[in-house]
């Protein structure tokens, strides 16, 4: 198992649910739950040949491609940010940039580039010649998740799944492994007040926006993903399962946060508590889940 299923039952009682446990992705060796698919793209590719990748990303999925490239000699990497950038991924992310300076074999190798327009500034790579590892558009990225849906099976009491959605990459590809193998597990996507497009452009009435705050700018700052790619073939999958979809406030992320840090002692940060939100709606709102509740504590 790469990463622990931590039962935490102080935090389902003050929830009010049967169980509760987190899948600890940010104890993942390249720090979130990225680090699941940004190596098999890697490897994939660059068995076929490629050697020049380039990504834009808000951090997690720039972070985890850097940490797995910053050692392979002859592999390069341009990373486009936003202005909006957490600073300190930006500082991770540079530092791992100066780790490869010191290695004569891979000097050089990644680039980090802060820009208004991350993926416009992708294109004109993928145009210059490099392989784009954006997981929004390439069901490559999905193979890598697997390994993931395969641990939280493990949880024998698991009834639900809970994880911040930008894409939705993660949540297909967990939703995809429980129909397939027919485990009764339900997937329920998270966004938030500044990127909903998921829950804005369905018809489900579980997947509605129920707060007036849309227009703050959210503390979660992983959700970026306005295009909503996945969302035709996601949508009836999370349906399948008989999951649903959340909207979480930066009071309720906060809320979140509290309640995690008074019950299990930590400190979670507003992107991963994004799977608390849902987990503490589903069970005010009586959604039907029969065991315990999985939230993925995805990173920063």
């Amino acid at each position: 198992m790469v990463t622990p299923n931590e039962q935490h039952d102080s935090l389902a009682k003050a929830i009010g649910c049967n169980g509760l446990y987190f899948k600890r992705e940010d104890l993942h060796p390249l720090g979130s739950h990225k680090g699941r698919s940004i190596p098999v793209m890697i490897d994939k590719f660059s068995s076929d040949g490629s050697k020049r990748f380039a990504i834009s990303s808000s951090g997690n999925a720039a972070l985890a491609a850097a940490l797995y490239i910053k050692d392979k000699p002859g592999i390069t990497l341009e990373i486009f940010v936003g202005e909006n950038i957490s600073s300190k991924k930006l500082v991770r992310l540079e530092n791992i940039a100066l780790v490869g300076l010191t290695n004569l074999d891979t000097q050089g190798n990644i680039t980090i580039t802060k820009t208004a327009r991350p993926i416009q500034a992708l294109t004109k790579a993928i145009q210059r010649g490099a392989v784009s590892l954006r997981q929004s558009t390439n069901d490559l990225a999905l193979i890598g998740y697997t390994s993931l849906a395969e641990e939280i099976s493990e949880i024998e009491e698991a009834g639900a799944v809970f994880i911040g959605t930008s894409s939705g990459t993660t949540a297909q590809a967990l939703a995809q492994y429980f129909l397939k193998n027919e485990k009764p597990i339900q997937v329920h996507m998270i966004q938030t007040s500044s990127c909903h497009p998921m829950l804005g452009l369905t018809d489900l009435s579980r997947l509605e926006v129920t707060d007036n705050k849309e227009q703050e700018v959210s503390i979660a700052d992983a959700i970026v993903d306005k295009t909503a790619f996945r969302k035709t073939v996601l949508i009836p999958f999370i349906e399948e399962t008989g999951g649903a979809g959340w909207y979480a406030s930066n009071d309720e992320i906060l809320e979140a946060q509290k309640m995690t840090k008074s019950e299990t002692g930590l400190d979670i940060s507003a992107n991963s508590a994004l799977s608390v939100v849902g987990a503490i709606k589903a069970t005010r709102e009586k959604h039907n889940i029969k065991g315990s509740l999985v939230c993925v504590i995805c990173g920063e």
